[in-house]
């Protein structure tokens, strides 16, 4: 099937696939429509926070934060491009996938841990979506936040995302085209009242800070790319086998930096004349203070739309991270579990947490570090795999040409598990250090990048699982289907 036939999504409204592998004859689809798709998982007012953070806290003038801007994606998103290759390859979710490189029940230790780390990503898109319908209301009716107001927001938006992510992979399509085309427009007018309002000789006459704080900061952005690196082949399997790799790259890319570079570079513009963004408790509201209600409100509508895609994306992609961990319920109910735990943790962090833009980091870290020592793996797996067996991603019994030596394939798990412990060694947040964080690498912020390496090289000198062991389980359970029949 060409590249540009039309989309291989299923045309029912409600996507009933779950784990398995798409067949050839429903995969199609243009590889341009992934940008729409990385687009809507960086439409965040959080970039405004962070770009602030790049001038307040990392001391960085203008400049350096445009090499910021411009490096985080291109580093993150390529790595999230490059692994989202595995889906065309495949055909499954990427934590079913990985099943093949860690075995069926190795599987369930990083699958685990990348599922309870969505947790704690869907919680902050959460508590930023009620921030935005906190602030539209004051602006609007001077409606004033309050416990049983903040908790009416969390259920609109937690079942929002619940409802979207449901649907499944076309409703997320739909929903990412026309999210795409109202934030570029809405940006496009808060930009030009930037461009207009602002005091550029201030910006401008800002010295530049140090190289080091440069690095962090593209390590501090980077990691909430490298958060969506196991969901990328969710997004690609219904491509098909002869879609560019290139192509699916370079849209990865395209559409994540099409929107962290301005959104970053006005966060850093707006902090020049209001220091305090960066600290705020509430890392919304400065929007209704800094721009008019005119711009301020359908700006906020809109980015309320991307932070819900962005989180109903996360939803459809922990979906099926609690399918490869035996939570056997179809795949529309199984993203219930975290919009549960979304809300629970959503209203511990507005209602307790004393300042959010600190727990934000902290969690962007950890979680960068958690999702790393897989990523390493995976990506050598990845690239000396010829094809993934469908059948025996499914088959989680002793059969399945995937179980390996007891269900485990040790050199994956031993290689992740090295890799986990050396990037929390390099990391520091605000209440854990570890022992090497004062090194270069944890003071700029790369314990991920460690965790990578590690885990990447680790893996590819440990002697690979003997091929032989797979191919004899397969044609077993080929034989044994045979005489079925």
């Amino acid at each position: 099937m060409p590249a540009d036939a039309p989309t291989g999504a299923p045309e029912s409204a409600v996507e009933t696939r779950g784990l398995e592998p798409i067949p050839d004859g429903e995969r199609g689809g243009r590889v341009r429509e992934l940008v729409p798709t990385w687009v809507a998982a960086n439409i965040s007012v959080l970039l405004l926070t962070m770009g602030a953070g790049l001038v307040i806290s990392n001391g960085l003038n203008i400049w350096q934060v445009l090499v910021v801007a411009v490096a985080a994606p291109v580093l993150s998103y390529g790595i999230v491009g490059l692994i989202s290759l595995a889906g065309k390859r495949g055909g499954a979710p990427g934590m079913a996938l990985s099943r093949a490189v860690f075995g069926q029940r190795g599987n369930l230790f990083p699958g685990a841990l990348i599922w309870v780390a969505r947790w704690g990503w869907e919680t902050i898109n959460a508590v930023s979506g009620a921030y935005a319908v906190l602030t539209v209301l004051d602006l609007l009716f001077g409606i004033k936040s309050s416990t049983t107001l903040i908790v009416v927001t969390l259920l609109f938006f937690v079942g929002c995302t619940f409802v979207v992510s449901g649907l499944g992979i076309n409703a997320l399509r739909v929903c990412s085209k026309w999210s795409t085309y109202l934030f570029g427009a809405f940006s496009v007018l808060v930009l030009g009242y930037l461009v207009a309002t602002t005091d550029w000789t201030a910006v401008f006459a800002k010295p530049a800070g140090s190289t080091a704080m440069m690095i962090a900061g593209i390590g501090t952005i980077a990691a909430g790319g490298i958060s969506w690196v196991p969901s990328g082949p969710d997004f690609t399997r219904y491509l098909p086998r002869t879609a560019s790799s290139k192509g699916v790259v370079g849209a990865t890319v395209g559409g994540a930096g099409v929107v962290v570079l301005p959104m970053v570079l006005m966060g850093a513009v707006m902090a020049v004349g209001t220091p305090e963004l960066a600290a705020a408790q509430d890392p919304v509201s400065f929007i209704g203070a800094l721009l008019p209600t005119w711009i301020a409100v359908p700006y906020l509508l809109v980015a309320l739309v991307g932070m819900l895609l962005i989180n109903s994306m996360s939803m459809y992609s922990a979906g099926f991270t609690a399918q490869t961990l035996g939570i056997k319920v179809p795949r529309t109910w199984a993203v219930s579990v975290n919009a549960v735990i979304s809300l629970v943790f959503g209203f511990l962090l507005m209602v307790v947490a004393t300042g959010f833009f600190g727990s934000f980091i902290s969690f962007l870290t950890l979680l960068a570090v958690a999702f790393s020592a897989w990523i390493g793996v995976f990506g050598v797996d990845m690239l000396r795999r010829g094809e993934y067996d469908g059948p025996a991603l499914l088959d989680t019994t002793p059969s399945s040409a995937y179980w390996y030596k007891g269900g485990f394939a040790w050199q994956a798990m031993t290689a992740w598990a090295v890799a986990l412990v050396v990037g929390l060694l390099f990391t520091e947040v605000d209440w854990f250090g570890g022992p090497l964080a004062g090194t270069w690498v944890g003071r700029n912020g790369l314990g991920w990048a460690v965790g990578i390496l590690t885990s990447g090289l680790l893996y590819a000198v440990l002697p690979r699982t003997p091929a032989a062991a797979g191919r004899a389980a397969a044609e077993e359970r080929e034989l044994a289907g045979s005489l079925s029949n």
